[in-house]
């Protein structure tokens, strides 16, 4: 079993509190977190100007060149996490034992994150716009055409409450460092292997340490504590957090993606053409994703998308997480499957609705102390069904039938959506759309992130103010 302290500032910190993480299915211990009260957290905010010191002493070249062998270490070495040596494999096991993800899965996430900080550099090129990142790091600079720019950041290290369904989500907080704003992290209760890893890389690739707080464990002040102390803050969430910090300018919500496939009707007869990519958007990752598919819209042939998709997906079978061919991933929290399935239930009972993969077996396994749900297909006849619209933490889609020229008020918000049409006005409408995030033109699987653009928002944005300056 390995032991994680908190991280105070890069500082190992024992206390008298401890939680302990479980394997999902054995209940074997597999980690001891040290935890850490909210006023040790306030306390230690007051510090996060020494952070962003300790990085600004570095140049961002140097950053973006550490964060760079950070990612091959992330990926392929074998470092010191906690009281461990913990090798790449170590750590997939782990991840996997205390989530209930599927060993590939697991895999999977490795090489995206990997991705990310390996190409640290084209991703923050991309994402300031080629801005040069010494005129960030001064604070103004000469951008061309002789004007003067100013940037001002708005924190010295950005807090963030990481969740434990999906590894991928990482990905947004790695670019931090580099911009030379330090990292105050909760990580996900069952899922603190990422944060540690990434900590370690990061200091064995000669990121000064003292950027780095770490708070594992369960407890909820943590979370409300980091968000309450630091300037910029993300957190991920349901519908109710959403909502609860909407129109906090400091903190960046990343909540449901309710994404989407539509089929404009220039499209909606070549559907078959598609159908691997529907079920691979629904699919990909366990379902588990704000970017999986939840619902597809088309004008006609619903009834047979919803078929053809229930063939594709509703034979899919619970196997043992090290399977290779695993593609569900196990719900931990006691009760959490079955109350999901109750509220799909719910839905089904709609006139509107119809359980196209009822025939595929239960889709309720429960397998004590854990449960899964298996992928679940719905045809809803309008968008007014209750399910047309729904999101779930495992692979579930509704098919969802609309005319093409109502499609675009009756979606709602949507992080990802594929539109596949070469109908020109309709991609108009869609670019115009301010309820689309993400917008992929032509048959592009949701879950197929180019990580070169802004997700869910632009970092540089949230983290730095463009204000007027003059020099005389």
């Amino acid at each position: 079993m390995i032991t994680l302290p908190a991280i105070r500032w890069g500082e190992p910190y024992e206390s008298l509190e401890i939680d302990q993480v479980n394997h999902f299915y054995t209940g074997e211990p597999v980690a001891k977190v040290h935890t850490v009260g909210s006023g040790i957290i306030r306390r230690d905010a007051k510090k996060a100007k020494n952070a962003r010191r300790a990085l600004q002493a570095m140049s961002p070249s140097e950053l973006i060149a550490a964060c760079k062998r950070a990612g091959e270490l992330f990926e392929t070495g074998t470092l010191t996490v906690g009281d461990s040596q913990q090798s790449p494999d170590d750590f997939i096991q782990q991840q996997s034992a205390t989530t209930g993800m599927p060993v590939s899965m697991c895999k999977a996430n490795v090489v995206k994150n990997a991705f990310v900080l390996k190409n640290i550099d084209q991703i923050l090129d991309c994402l300031t716009r080629g801005l040069d990142l010494n005129i960030l790091a001064r604070g103004y600079g000469e951008e061309g055409r002789g004007v003067t720019v100013s940037y001002q950041a708005q924190c010295d290290a950005l807090g963030a409450v990481l969740p434990s369904n999906s590894p991928g989500v990482h990905t947004l907080w790695l670019p931090v460092i580099a911009l030379q704003m330090g990292l105050v992290l909760k990580p996900g209760s069952s899922e603190p292997w990422t944060p540690y890893r990434v900590f370690a890389a990061m200091v064995e690739a000669g990121i000064p340490r003292e950027a780095f707080c770490l708070y594992p464990g369960a407890g909820g002040d943590i979370g409300g504590a980091i968000l309450a102390s630091c300037r910029r803050s993300m957190i991920f969430g349901g519908p109710q957090t959403v909502q609860q910090y909407s129109g906090n300018p400091g903190v960046q919500v990343h909540g449901p993606g309710f994404s989407k496939i539509l089929f404009g009707d220039d499209c909606a007869d070549q559907w078959e053409q598609h159908i691997d990519l529907l079920a691979d958007s629904a699919l990909r990752n366990g379902g588990r994703s704000c970017i999986n598919v939840s619902s597809i819209y088309a004008s006609r042939h619903t009834k047979e998308i919803a078929k053809a998709l229930a063939e594709k997906l509703g034979p899919v079978e619970v196997l043992p997480p090290d399977d290779e061919n695993a593609q569900l991933a196990a719900f931990t929290i006691e009760g959490a499957a079955a109350s999901i399935w109750k509220a799909m239930e719910r839905d089904i009972d709609d006139p509107q609705t119809t359980h196209v993969t009822a025939g595929y077996g239960d889709r309720l396994v429960e397998k004590p102390p854990v449960a899964y749900l298996r992928p679940v297909v719905l045809h809803c006849a309008s968008p007014e069904a209750p399910a047309a619209n729904k999101e779930y933490m495992f692979p579930a889609v509704s098919v969802v039938e609309c005319p093409q020229e109502k499609m675009l008020s009756a979606i709602g918000p949507t992080l990802v959506c594929t539109a596949i049409t070469g109908d020109e006005a309709f991609r108009r409408d869609l670019i115009g759309s301010v309820d689309i995030d993400r917008l992929n033109l032509g048959a592009i699987p949701t879950p197929k992130l180019d990580w070169l653009q802004p997700h869910e928002g632009n970092l540089i944005e949230f983290l730095y103010r463009s204000r007027a300056i003059q020099l005389a």
